[in-house]
């Protein structure tokens, strides 16, 4: 029976919504067992209703309150690295990061650094309204975003939300997004398409999409992993 080692404890923000915890949790399972690591987790579940109301209510000093006391409590319980399982709360991981008490994995940063290093330089986003329009809270520095059409947002926002809310997608909607990418890529020559919603890995991922992509949470995931099986495992 092959040896396995124990890799450095986390903890996971969780509960945005429950869909994209499960896959977080059985992604790094996978990602754990493939490199001879026992997985050593922490979750802690979130107020999905306070955190969303937080971002609608740009409200950014209440929730870095509300996410560093959930951080912290992640380590007092003896995480040694963090993550928050959504993209919402992310815009709030600046302050985050100067506050929480063990260091946290930017979903964003590290997508941007993924998308500098594969050469694109304009994308669109799949996600919600908010990330969509705020073009991930105009931290892609470098990098041009496609501002889509209102009808557009609407449709990619509202798909979304039914994906979240059934934790899973239908056939109709996947292949709306499969339409309104090809129209990015050939109307806004856009280079590839930012999954920036956690949740739309339940649909598909960078490589059962159809068209260029970069997976948001796999990015997240990889990159949690690089601390997870790094120094101290």
């Amino acid at each position: 029976m092959a040896e396995t080692r124990e890799g450095r404890c986390f903890g996971l923000v969780g509960g945005l919504g429950p869909g994209a915890t499960v896959y977080y949790y059985r992604a790094l399972a996978a990602a754990h067992a493939a490199r001879g690591l026992t997985m050593r987790a922490l979750i802690t579940h979130a107020d999905v209703a306070r955190v969303l109301g937080a971002v609608k209510d740009q409200d950014i000093a209440g929730l870095t309150d509300y996410l560093t006391g959930l951080v912290d409590g992640l380590a007092r319980g003896g995480a040694t690295v963090a993550a928050v399982g959504a993209i919402a709360p992310h815009i709030a991981l600046p302050e985050l990061a100067k506050r929480a008490s063990i260091p946290v994995v930017d979903l964003v940063d590290e997508t941007a650094r993924v998308i500098r290093a594969r050469g694109y330089r304009r994308v669109a986003l799949f996600g919600t309204r908010f990330a969509v329009e705020s073009a991930l809270f105009g931290r892609l520095s470098g990098v041009e975003v496609v501002k889509p059409k209102p009808d557009e947002v609407d449709f990619i926002h509202d798909a979304y939300v039914r994906i979240v809310a059934a934790e899973k997608g239908d056939a109709q909607d996947t292949d709306g997004f499969r339409r309104l990418a090809r129209l990015f890529l050939s109307r806004d020559g856009a280079d590839a398409i930012v999954l920036a919603g956690t949740e739309l890995a339940l649909v598909f991922d960078e490589k059962t999409a159809g068209f260029p992509a970069v997976d948001c949470a796999r990015v997240h995931i990889d990159a949690i992993m690089a601390r997870v099986a790094g120094a101290g495992a």
